[in-house]
């Protein structure tokens, strides 16, 4: 039973014992009733030999009579000035039995109408006080506000080493010094050598940043407190810096040890001077005790800080500064070893069929973090356990990647047969135009099955390779597929539709990029004039147009993505009339089998087609399926 256990244990025993007093006090508040009669009437009762036995106090006399048979329980008052000596004769003449009585109404008069109601009370607003401060200001009550909210982790329960952490090599070799360090610091003191003082870790959501925080506390077995940058701040003013004492206070008592601290750009945040109010917010109080802390705190002690964030470009440059986060460590996303490899870890617990290729799947998941390869694994096990399999196969782990891309089937959603027919020739434009360009990857899969809450049908392609820089002619043949959809609609129907919105925007996208950010204009030569500023992860923020690119530039710039996106719609219009019969007879197996594999539309292309198309080549293992609406 650990310290916490034995608390509320002790707890429960003083309830019990209060509880048991409470219940005697009305007991013995609710004793034998007695009836009230006047002295008189005991006097009358006296003579007429009623009177069985008296009890005589300094203030009363009680006692029982008989009438009638019947015994009867009395109290009286006893006249004031009376002497008792004269009521004792009357006793004696009556042969009635009596004693005496020294009255304490201590008990029931103070302890039991007074103390015990109090401290019943007392004991019911302790108890609802703790449970609302629990929830408000921590398990220590309202004055534990300042007390920091960092959790334990319980090694023996909680473990996690480097063998659960996968395709974070790179990240896993760098905190290597750290544990080695925490495991023998004389090797290192020694040589005059300092530990960093703190290691942040930088990635996308779901990469497994406090999976790899936890490992490296795992693997050095030693104390582990996590912590959310959230945490630290309240509505208080000072009490996220209070908890950042009280943090480190912790840490350095159970030194050597690591402190996690998640989402640091919660505190961590560029500070921006004076708010509204006119005074400085609580954030930056907690940012500035944060930094006084790892300033003040000896590295030599063992305590290393751990914080990780997906938004390393705001941060306030003073934190990120060596001597404090001296160390940055890239969290990125894995690549097809690295997904086949967490693939593996997270189908330890699975019962799965020896005919799934994890190859396949780790090229059907590019881009895929390690918290989306989780979510596709627990998805292909709840559809294997909803078909009562025994084993989770392939075509389970194909429906679970297609939700994850795509979202859920939408079966209800009825189309009307002209619907059907513009979607089927839709997807269909998308896989041919795929099919006849040079550069564009591989048709995975086609299908007319509605899903999510706006796609009416997609088209997969399945990459060749990782690929880490892509050239110009790529990137028309992309802007190609993605207007394939359209120029079908058009040749076929002689009139488009609304489904192409979101290709478009997507085309639209590549080609402003390829005009203002990547130099591919030969208007406007090698300048890159983007309005976006990459962060340190890749992503790209949009902050609007950038005021030094004159109204002139920009007429260029929308001039020069316009006659991108038409010499390429142009380019698709021939292929896709090239190919028209080929197009609806493919279109027309869509429509009846609504989903059709890539081996088996590349076979009927090659069937119908007019003219050879570029020879196309088998895709291999290598990133996430694309989908075009």
């Amino acid at each position: 039973m650990d310290e916490k256990q034995k608390k509320r244990y002790w707890i429960w025993i003083v309830y019990a014992l209060l509880g048991i007093a409470l219940v005697a006090g009305i007991q013995l508040s609710q004793a034998k009733r007695t009836t009230s009669i006047d002295y008189s009437d005991f006097l009358d009762r006296l003579d007429k030999g009623q009177i069985k036995s008296v009890t005589i106090s300094q203030s009363s006399v009680t006692g029982t009579y008989v009438e009638n048979g019947a015994s009867t329980d009395f109290k009286t008052t006893i006249v004031p000035n009376m002497q008792i000596t004269d009521l004792i004769a009357d006793l004696r003449a009556h042969s009635v039995v009596f004693n005496g009585e020294v009255t304490s109404t201590l008990w029931r008069d103070v302890l039991l109408t007074w103390l015990l109601p109090i401290a019943v009370i007392v004991l019911l607003w302790f108890f609802l006080f703790r449970r609302i401060s629990s929830r408000v200001g921590g398990t220590g009550g309202a004055l534990s506000f300042g007390q920091s909210k960092a959790k334990i982790y319980d090694r023996s329960k909680d473990r996690v080493n480097f063998d659960d952490v996968a395709g974070l090599d790179e990240a896993k070799l760098e905190l290597l010094e750290i544990i080695d360090f925490l495991k023998n610091p004389q090797k290192y003191r020694r040589l005059g050598a300092r530990i960093p003082k703190g290691v942040l870790l930088v990635g996308a959501p779901g990469t497994g940043k406090t999976l790899l925080a936890r490992a490296v506390a795992g693997e050095a077995d030693v104390p582990f407190f996590a912590i959310s940058g959230s945490q630290f701040v309240e509505m208080f003013v000072g009490v996220g810096a209070a908890r950042v004492r009280d943090l480190f206070e912790q840490a350095k008592a159970k030194a050597p040890c690591i402190v996690f601290i998640d989402e640091i750009d919660t505190v961590g945040k560029v500070r921006g001077g004076i708010s509204a109010t006119g005074g400085t917010e609580e954030r930056e109080q907690t940012l500035n005790q944060l930094l006084a802390e790892m300033d003040g705190f000896d590295p030599q002690l063992g305590v290393i800080i751990l914080a990780a964030t997906n938004r390393p470009e705001v941060l306030d440059p003073a934190i990120l500064r060596p001597g404090r986060f001296d160390r940055q460590i890239g969290v990125d996303r894995p690549d097809i070893k690295g997904r086949e490899e967490i693939l593996r870890v997270h189908l330890r617990k699975i019962k799965m069929s020896k005919a799934v290729d994890l190859k396949l799947l780790a090229a059907r998941t590019p881009g895929f973090a390690g918290s989306d390869l989780a979510n596709v694994v627990n998805e292909a096990a709840l559809l294997a356990a909803r078909h009562g399999k025994t084993e989770v196969d392939m075509k389970d782990f194909e429906e679970a990647i297609d939700r994850v891309v795509g979202g859920l089937e939408r079966k209800s959603r009825i189309l009307s047969e002209k619907e059907r027919k513009v979607v089927a020739h839709h997807e269909v434009g998308h896989a041919m135009v795929a099919s006849l360009v040079q550069f564009a990857d591989p048709v995975h899969r086609i299908t007319v099955i509605p899903r999510g809450v706006a796609a009416l049908g997609m088209t997969q392609q399945l990459p060749e390779e990782d690929r880490y820089i892509i050239t110009k002619p790529e990137l028309l043949d992309r802007i190609a597929v993605l207007m394939g959809g359209r120029a079908a609609e058009e040749i076929v129907f002689g009139e488009i539709s609304t489904g192409a919105q979101s290709d478009l925007e997507k085309a639209t996208m590549l080609a402003r990029r390829m005009v203002e950010n990547f130099g591919m204009s030969d208007k406007l030569g090698p300048l890159s004039l983007g309005n976006r500023g990459p962060s340190l992860l890749g992503e790209e923020f949009a902050f609007g147009r950038e005021q030094s690119i004159s109204e002139a530039t920009a007429e260029v710039i929308d001039a020069e993505m316009k006659n991108l996106l038409e010499q390429n719609y142009e380019r698709v219009r021939d292929l896709i009339r090239e190919q028209r019969d080929a197009l609806e007879h493919i279109a027309e197996i869509l429509l009846e089998k609504e989903t059709l594999e890539g081996d088996e539309f590349r076979k009927l292309l090659e069937e119908r087609r007019v003219k050879p198309a570029v020879k196309h080549k088998e895709p291999k293992p290598g990133k996430e399926p694309k989908v075009s609406a």
